[in-house]
Parts: C-alpha cells; structure tokens; sequence
C-alpha cells in the first residue's frame, strides 16, 4: 500500500513538472499533421513549414508533425499530387508562398490556388541578394557596375524556374536601378539549398533569395547580404542595407502559408486554422520568426482568398510589365 502512494506521489509530481516547463497538452487542437514541401531540402517552403511544425509541436497546439519534400515542375508535383490524392490528404498541409500566383499565370502549372482549400496565410519574408564572402562585390553599386561592365558574365542565380519568384525580385531590382531586367542573366536551381551551393563554389555571382534563407549563412560570416527589399533594416541581420538606402526605390515580401486538399472536411479546416491562430501568441513561434526573420501576416479563409486574388492582378501587371508574359 506505501508503494502505491509513493508511487503515485511520484507520479503527480512529474506530471506537474511536465505542466510547468513543458508544453500544455490540454490546449492541442490538431492530433498530427504532416507537411508536404514543394522544393528541396534548404529553401524557404522547407524552412518556413519545418519551423512552423516545430512552433506548434513545442507549443503543444499539434501532436506530432512530419515532413515530405516533393520537388518537380516548380512546386506543380505537389500541387497536382495534392489534388490528385484528395480523399487520402486530409491531414496534410502543403506549403506554399507568392510562385503559387506567378507559376499559374505563367502556365508553369494547370492548377491554381482556387483549386486547393485555402488554410491560413502565415508569415513574409523579404528578398535579398546575396554574395559569397569573397567576392569583389560589397554593395548593390558594385553589382550594378559589374553588370554595366559585363551583363552575361554576371550571373544572378535563384531557387526558381525562369520567371519564378527570385528571378521576378531580381527583375524588379534591376529595373528599378535604372538597368534592363530582361538583360539580366539567371539561372535556376532547384530550391534555395542548391543556389546557395552554387553561390558559394563561385557558380554565379550573386544570389536572389529570401532574407530568412541568408540571414544564418550571413551572421556565420559565409556570405555577405548586399541588399534586402525592407522599407526597413531588418533585426535579424542589421548590417544588411535595403535596396533604398542605396537608391533603388523597390520593396516586397513574400508571403507564405498553408494549403490543404480540396474537398477538406470543414471541421479539420478550422481544426487547423485555430491552430495556427493560437500558434502566434506562443513563445516557441516568437522563437521561430525572430530566428528568421520573418513578418507576421496571418490572414484565414476568405481574407486569405482576396488577398491571393489582389496579388494575382498585382503580380500579372507587373510581369506584363516586365515581358514575362
């Protein structure tokens, strides 16, 4: 009988120890959920969704989570597979940010967002371009004269397809800059791992890409940022200048967020949803974002779709604009 009530007293005491410094179970809202990545190892998509999984899990709001990179067609294999598999995908949530807009409307892809079930629109993150830590190139002026001096021989390279997310930022800042976008020399690699690759071994001479993907390579001394499209400068990487401290009037930010299977149960979708509400006002996605250095732009269901719809007119104009379409 001693043994019992020791035992038990042991018991209650580590189960009020779990309560005090670990997540509080009672508030999980999702048992699992398994993240399905378009692009690579080492890119935004993969970042963003393996440290929104870690957020939630820390925090208790989801059980468990796992993760699934899908590359191919420029995120078109996971989009169609998502489709294609609906009936089987209800507790998978595919990550996806702006190359969603500019890939329909650019063909790359028969599908669009209306075709999935809009989740919830969860962080930004800024662009930047970005230079191996021995190169010449220290500002975004030294870029601009290397390219007058020699447009071919100075590569910009990206984590998209041609006419993709990082090529568009490049366009954007190049003709801002007063240069001709459509002269702008860019290669493709496939997620933002292997561009980084290919910017440090000396493959091209700067990189388009998300500030979240440069800042950690940056603060480590690896790669110096030359620009970033903040009105602002950024916290997670204050050195970093913005494009219009340096006289190239441009901003934007890339937004990510979460897509579910069309057809999606209504209570799983607001299931998912709160979660990621909640997600906000927790200490492990504080965490998560300021490591990052993202935005909080959180924005579900109908708000999501209009905003979706606004971008799309946006980005279209622009891309016209530019002679990507």
């Amino acid at each position: 009988m001693t043994t019992f009530k020791l035992g038990r007293r042991a018991l209650i005491a580590a189960v009020t120890a779990i309560g005090l410094t670990g997540p509080t179970w009672a508030d999980q809202v999702v048992d699992s959920i398994h993240f399905l990545i378009p692009g690579g190892a080492g890119g935004g998509w993969d970042g963003t969704a393996r440290g929104t999984g870690e957020a939630l899990t820390k925090a208790g709001l989801v059980g468990t989570a796992s993760y699934e990179n899908m590359s191919g067609g420029g995120g078109g294999k996971a989009i169609g597979f998502l489709i294609e598999n609906a009936d089987s995908n209800h507790g998978t949530l595919m990550v996806n940010s702006t190359p969603i807009v500019i890939r329909s409307l650019t063909g790359v892809f028969p599908h669009n967002f209306r075709d999935l079930t809009l989740v919830s629109g969860t962080i930004g993150d800024y662009a930047a371009i970005v230079v191996g830590k021995d190169s010449p190139i220290n500002s975004m002026e030294d870029l601009l004269a290397a390219f007058d001096a020699d447009p071919s021989g100075t590569a910009i390279g990206g984590g998209s397809v041609p006419g993709g997310m990082d090529h568009l930022v490049a366009a954007m800042v190049m003709e801002a800059a007063g240069k001709d976008a459509l002269a702008v020399k860019y290669i493709p690699y496939d997620a933002g791992g292997k561009a980084m690759a290919a910017l440090l071994s000396g493959e091209i001479a700067a990189l388009s890409t998300g500030f979240s993907e440069a800042v950690d390579l940056a603060n480590a001394g690896e790669v110096k940022i030359i620009g970033v499209t903040a009105d602002e400068r950024v916290d997670a990487a204050p050195d970093a200048m913005t494009m219009k401290e340096q006289g190239i009037d441009t901003s934007f930010v890339n937004w990510r967020g979460f897509f579910a299977a069309p057809g999606l149960p209504e209570d799983k979708l607001v299931a998912y949803q709160d979660a990621i509400a909640k997600m906000y006002d927790t200490p492990e996605w504080e965490e998560v974002r300021a490591r990052n250095g993202w935005v909080n732009i959180h924005n579900s269901g109908d708000d999501f779709q209009s905003f979706l719809e606004q971008q799309e007119q946006q980005i279209g104009d622009l891309m016209k604009k530019l002679g990507f379409l």
